[in-house]
């Protein structure tokens, strides 16, 4: 419930700070009207109301790529010979002699 309170109270900031900064532009453009209600003798009679109308402009955020020189660090390998145990398997056909296996690099 808390969290919940606490973003509501974030997104009611955040519209603020929109509007002071002129990001936001709210504009009425039609007035509300209260529905109108009539009792007689035969029964009550409403006639609706009418909800308000806003025009609201919004500040365009544009995100796009440009170039900057930064400075990146230059990697050089070298490479190094060296032995090392590798697996290593052996088929036999049936019949023939079992080889021992052996780790010798190709």
């Amino acid at each position: 419930m808390r969290a919940i309170l606490l973003i509501l109270i974030l997104a009611v900031v955040a519209v603020i700070a929109a509007v002071a900064t002129g990001f936001i532009d709210i504009r009425q453009t039609r007035e509300a009207q209260a529905p109108r209600v009539t009792a007689t003798g035969h029964g009550v009679q409403a006639q609706g109301g009418q909800a308000p109308a806003f025009e609201v402009e919004t500040g365009s955020v544009q995100v796009g790529t440009g170039t900057a020189n930064v400075a990146t660090p230059t990697v050089k390998i070298e490479p190094k010979q060296s032995q090392v145990a590798v697996p290593k398997v052996t088929v036999n056909r049936p019949g023939a002699q079992a080889q021992p296996a052996t780790n010798t690099a190709q």
